[in-house]
């Protein structure tokens, strides 16, 4: 049996649907306002059997918070897929980000190492990874330092990587993979999906910021192939391609037909910009569309090496212009629906 947590969002979507595909018995741990449908929408992309695959689910209520909730579900499990997280970069859900992801990920490893399973895989993030000095390729060798531009979502991610830490000391069998910004069909209303979703409603402007980009199936296929590894104690950035800002809008807007965002946002427009939302944020009590983090790493210019995880798995990535030529394809199926 394979337990798999955060089961709707992107990654887990497409994690179920591989081991659903593979025959695997799995049972997926689920919060009670969460939506299973986009998992089924998910499976629709890749199979005219998704009723059948999907049917193989053993869907189960909990919370993460609730130790006792976590104990019992991985009861009788071989295998821990812990894609779970909460993500929010809203000051005011500061301490429910870093509470949810750390203690949740705290649970998750005392309850694998006393249920025993065979192996856990937690699905990190390059938020945990450190920033170089020097502006050389970040590697997983980079230690994580807290900064002025830290947001909760990081230190939470890295914390968390901590507890698996913690875990793998005590004994636990267990592998973590850094995937970058990931691109895969589906959510269209979150994550990268937003991008989509802008860019096909006219969005104009780009910054001069790098990162690193890479398709969700190549997420899945990294972890799935580690999990059957021998490899333990170890940690993998999981990206295709670094790219700037403007390259991966205007390979989005190709792809959907639309003109290329062509408006240079600078520091200083986006910073006043920003400082106008999070006056209409404290005026209207709403969420800011801008956080000073969101702002910041847009312009940042980083970029990631692949070379461990090719090196461990022989692994070669989808080209990022296939992945978001295939998403394209996939949001503009959506839209017309």
């Amino acid at each position: 049996m394979i337990l798999v947590t955060g089961g709707t969002g992107l990654v887990g979507s497409h994690l179920l649907y591989d081991l659903a595909r593979s025959g695997e018995k799995i049972r997926a741990l689920r919060r009670r306002n969460s939506h299973v449908e986009q998992v089924r929408k998910v499976f629709s992309y890749y199979s005219v059997e998704a009723e059948r695959l999907f049917a193989k689910i053993e869907w189960v209520e909990g919370e993460l918070l609730d130790y006792q909730s976590v104990l019992d579900v991985m009861e009788g499990t071989d295998e821990v897929y812990h894609c779970a997280a909460f993500v929010s970069f809203n000051k005011r859900d500061r301490l429910e980000v870093l509470r949810n992801n750390i203690e949740g990920t705290a649970n998750m490893v005392n309850a694998a190492l006393e249920q025993k399973v065979r192996k856990l895989g937690f699905v990190s993030s390059i938020a945990a990874l450190g920033r170089p000095l020097s502006g050389e390729d970040i590697t997983e060798e980079l230690i994580w330092r807290p900064s002025r531009h830290t947001s909760a979502y990081s230190e939470s991610k890295f914390k968390s990587e901590m507890e698996v830490w913690r875990g793998i000391a005590e004994g636990l069998n267990a592998v973590i993979i850094n995937p970058s910004v990931i691109f895969g069909p589906g959510m269209w209303n979150r994550g990268s999906g937003l991008f989509f979703k802008n860019i096909w409603k006219g969005l104009r402007y780009y910054t001069l910021g790098v990162n690193g980009y890479v398709d969700v199936r190549d997420v899945v296929l990294a972890l799935t192939s580690l999990m059957k590894t021998e490899i333990s104690g170890e940690r993998f950035i999981v990206s295709s391609e670094n790219l700037s800002v403007q390259d991966i809008f205007g390979m989005i807007a190709r792809h959907l037909g639309k003109a290329p965002p062509s408006r240079y946002a600078s520091q200083a427009m986006m910073s006043f910009v920003q400082k106008l939302d999070a006056l209409k944020s404290a005026l209207f009590f709403t969420a800011p569309a801008l956080p000073k983090e969101t702002l910041h790493s847009a312009h940042q210019q980083v970029r990631y090496s692949n070379h461990k995880i090719r090196q461990a798995l022989g692994m070669e990535f989808i080209p990022m212009e296939k992945s978001v030529m295939e998403t394209a394809r996939q949001f503009m199926k959506d839209v017309q629906r």
